[in-house]
């Protein structure tokens, strides 16, 4: 083909990441909302607490407990910009929580 017919940006990583390669239309619609599925494990004593401190969060909910202190924790969030990851972040800055790993993300579209 003919370079003329090809009217390409050159695809480089300084392109890429200010994001020159990318047209108008090519625009994503932002999505409905982000749901992840998170793993607490807590301090077993501690266990009530850690679950009422998560649950008045906004957007989690405790789906599964165990009495060794392990927490499933279901976060629903509004897509903007690292409002989950703030969220899990919180949940490891607990006083009496071990860990608090992802193990599921998902954004829904509207």
């Amino acid at each position: 083909m003919a370079q003329s017919t090809l009217n390409r940006t050159t695809l480089n990583r300084r392109a890429l990441i200010t994001g020159r390669v990318l047209s108008a239309d090519r625009i994503v619609a932002p999505p409905g909302a982000e749901i992840a599925s998170i793993i607490v494990q807590a301090r077993p004593e501690r266990l009530a607490e850690v679950e009422a401190e998560i649950t008045a969060l906004p957007g989690c909910e405790i789906h599964g407990r165990d009495a060794r202190g392990k927490l499933i924790v279901v976060a629903e969030a509004a897509p903007d910009a690292g409002s989950l990851g703030t969220t899990l972040n919180t949940i490891q800055s607990l006083q009496h929580v071990y860990s608090a790993a992802l193990v599921f993300h998902a954004i829904e579209t509207t």
